[in-house]
C-alpha cells in the first residue's frame, strides 16, 4: 500500500497493488475480483470506501481512503490502551457498520 494524490483535486488515498502473476499463484484472483465488486457496493464512513481501480499488464490497483492514523487493528497490533469512553466510541462506529453490511446482504 502506498500514499497517492489525485491531480486535480489534491485528494489523498491509499492505493492497494496486487501482483497479478503472485495472485494466480496464490490462487487469490477470485477473492480479489470480489473484494473490488463489494467495495465499489459500499459507502459508509466507517468503512474504507474505495474510490478507483485500474490495472497494468503486471498489477491490479485498488485506490481507497486514507486513514493517516492507522485502522484500528494497527492501533490494537501496537498495543494501544484504550478508555471506556473511546471504547464506546468503537463499539457504535462497528455496530453502525455493521448493521450497513447487512443492509447491503454482505456477510462480514
Amino acid at each position: 500500500v502506498c500514499i497517492v494524490q489525485k491531480r486535480d483535486t489534491k485528494k489523498m488515498f491509499a492505493m492497494k497493488y496486487m501482483n497479478k502473476s503472485m495472485c494466480i499463484k496464490k490462487d487469490a484472483v477470485r477473492n480479489v475480483l470480489r473484494e473490488q465488486e463489494i467495495l465499489q457496493q459500499l459507502e459508509h464512513p466507517f468503512l474504507v470506501n474505495l474510490w478507483f481501480t485500474f490495472q497494468d499488464e503486471e498489477d491490479m490497483f485498488m485506490v481507497v481512503d486514507l486513514l493517516l492514523g492507522g485502522d484500528l487493528r494497527y492501533h490494537i497490533q501496537q498495543g494501544v490502551k484504550f478508555d471506556a469512553e473511546r471504547i464506546k466510541l468503537y463499539m457504535c462506529e462497528i455496530a453502525l457498520a455493521l448493521d450497513y453490511l447487512q443492509m447491503e446482504c454482505i456477510i462480514h
